[in-house]
């Protein structure tokens, strides 16, 4: 089952929809990705980061190519004219060095724990924005009789959510009422209740759309009441 959601779970944030929806002409749905991107960037970067600058302050704090030639098993040269040869094996250890360290880095950082703590919360942030605004897209709230579609995403392993209101509502509701749906539907995602928290989230954005957008004599359903699980990326 979804993120260890259950039917009931699923028939709960489905009721909760259908019930806001009877009270304006406003459009709810709701998204749940258990991770918007694989941020395959990351160990690169990190990876790239490490084998530049660890090889390069091993050189500050002492360390000499011919060190680093007699550490990793090279021999030494004690004639002068060797000397080229001497930088040229040092240089090679060297290279290699960060090569290892490259690619060391990069597995670890590629562990999704890891990867994830190291991921800047900037790129995280811009990631969800993205992927709900192209949910937001994809599923046509853009296009709902008078603009009145409202995206509830969720992204679990990024912790952030995003609420997209339509130019519709935007019109008819202050902005900052969105700050009230935003934390009741992170309140039920720290205390691990995925369906509490959308839920919640779902019955105030009923409350608000019935405020401002009430429901019309011929008004429909537009879109599905369910929610929608992404699968992992």
């Amino acid at each position: 089952m979804a993120q260890g959601m259950t039917p009931q779970d699923l028939d709960r944030i489905a009721s909760a929809v259908a019930q806001a929806e009877k009270t304006t002409a406003g459009e709810i749905f709701c998204v749940l990705a258990p991770e918007v991107s694989d941020y395959r960037e990351t160990p690169l970067a990190w990876a790239a980061t490490a084998s530049l600058v660890l090889p390069a302050g091993a050189l500050f704090a002492g360390f000499r190519p011919e060190m680093l030639t007699r550490l990793f098993g090279g021999w030494s040269i004690g004639h002068q004219a060797a000397l080229d040869g001497a930088i040229l094996s040092a240089l090679s250890t060297y290279i290699a060095l960060q090569l290892a360290i490259f690619v060391l880095v990069a597995l670890v950082v590629s562990i999704p724990p890891v990867r994830r703590a190291l991921t800047p919360g900037s790129l995280k942030t811009a990631r969800v924005k993205r992927a709900a605004m192209e949910q937001f897209l994809s599923h046509g709230l853009h296009v709902t009789r008078d603009r009145t579609g409202v995206l509830i995403f969720a992204a679990l392993a990024e912790h952030r959510v995003e609420v997209i209101a339509d130019e519709g509502i935007y019109a008819a509701a202050p902005n900052t009422v969105w700050n009230e749906v935003v934390s009741d539907l992170v309140g039920g995602l720290k205390r691990g209740k995925i369906a509490d928290g959308f839920v919640a989230a779902v019955a105030r954005t009923g409350t608000i759309l019935a405020t401002h957008i009430p429901p019309r004599p011929d008004d429909r359903n537009e879109l599905p009441d369910g929610l929608t699980v992404l699968t992992k990326r």
